[in-house]
């Protein structure tokens, strides 16, 4: 967080008046502290429905604290490790009995035998009464049986896409001509939303968006690209997706999960430079990605209780040729639809993917993370 020059002024004039006054003596580690616990409010004070924690861990991250942020988090792990072995609960039984349109082909299921309505696609949402998105539901591996990853797959001849940037990550959004939320316009055709990758500076990638360098592309890596007709593709940079005249946006994350349909070796291993100081890969925590099927149609996978492999299976089993991951932590994944508004729901009503921890509104008032809309064609 960038202090502005009244800031600075304003603590200057505090420091002059306590002195004058002989109310305090400023040591150095007092003035630190003071600056530290200015900064701190600050992001604790910024708009938006970011969870305290939340915004702590985000302060410590642009705050050159990102290893020590993921140490915690990693320690955190140990007492918090997702649950081996069980059935289903309740409301994850439901969620794979749950009513839809119509029901289609099933996605091959990772665990044996399968559940009632495992695997099964079902759509949530017709554009002419052609299937715009289906959502699926699989347990994510055989230890972790307890657990349910969604899966939505949209329909990109009938979809566009839109990505916008949060007020602080990465920014700059005059400059870059956007909002950092949902409203008006932006309402019209709204299908559906979700997050988008790492904060930009621990993504070991670049941002690009309306003729706009945020920081630069970096060759070889995982980029979901946007074009000017709405269309994405998923690929790596420099060789399957590239700089070109109608190219909207470039979000890169981390290196590819999967490359021309095969899964990407040793995913569990966390090397710096494919990886960078995160949540290691092989902890089963709440992770999501995105990938794109040889038909060009775009797979949202996520859940609690995944590694980077199980994300990258479920990815592959819904049909992925190319993906790459997206964020983690319950805080910043999010996946939801918005039924078509009907005389008994006349406003927007969105509908999660799976039970993620924030509201499902979220994008509907300032966001501090950059996220993409869905809308009809």
């Amino acid at each position: 967080m960038k202090w502005s020059k009244a800031k600075w002024q304003t603590l200057k004039a505090w420091i002059k008046t306590a002195s004058k006054r002989k109310l305090a003596v400023i040591t150095v580690p007092s003035l630190f502290l003071i600056v530290v616990l200015w900064s701190i409010s600050g992001a604790l004070l910024a708009p938006g429905t970011d969870p305290v924690s939340a915004r702590l861990a985000e302060w410590g991250r642009n705050h050159y604290l990102s290893s020590l942020v993921s140490a915690l988090e990693n320690a955190q792990y140990s007492v918090d490790k997702p649950k081996v072995g069980g059935t289903l609960d309740p409301n994850s039984s439901k969620i794979l009995a749950q009513d839809a349109m119509s029901v289609a082909k099933k996605i091959p299921t990772l665990v044996k035998p399968s559940l009632q309505g495992e695997g099964d696609l079902k759509t949530v949402y017709k554009v002419k009464g052609i299937p715009a998105i289906q959502v699926g539901y699989l347990r994510p591996d055989k230890l972790h049986t307890s657990y349910l990853a969604g899966i939505a797959i949209m329909n990109s001849s009938l979809l566009r896409y839109v990505q916008h940037p949060g007020f602080s990550e990465p920014g700059h959004l005059a400059q870059l001509g956007l909002s950092d939320q949902l409203a008006g316009p932006d309402l019209q055709g709204l299908v559906a939303t979700f997050n988008s990758a790492f904060k930009v500076k621990d993504s070991l990638g670049g941002y690009y968006q309306n003729h706009v360098t945020i920081k630069p592309l970096v060759s070889g890596k995982a980029s979901l690209v946007i074009y000017a007709d709405g269309h994405m593709d998923i690929g790596s940079w420099g060789s399957e997706v590239k700089m070109t005249p109608d190219v909207s946006s470039v979000r890169q994350n981390l290196s590819m999960l999967i490359d021309n349909g095969v899964i990407t070796p040793n995913l569990n291993v966390s090397v710096l430079k494919n990886w960078g100081f995160t949540v290691k890969n092989a902890h089963f925590v709440w992770r999501s990605g995105i990938g794109i099927d040889a038909n060009g149609n775009i797979i949202y996978v996520a859940g609690n209780s995944l590694s980077v492999q199980s994300l990258a299976d479920l990815l592959h089993t819904a049909g992925a040729v190319r993906a790459m991951e997206l964020d983690i932590n319950q805080y910043w994944i999010s996946y939801m639809w918005y039924p078509a508004p009907t005389a008994t729901h006349p406003t927007l009503n969105p509908i999660k993917l799976v039970p993620f921890t924030r509201l499902a509104n979220r994008y509907l008032s300032p966001g501090s993370r950059d996220f993409f809309a869905v809308y009809v064609r």
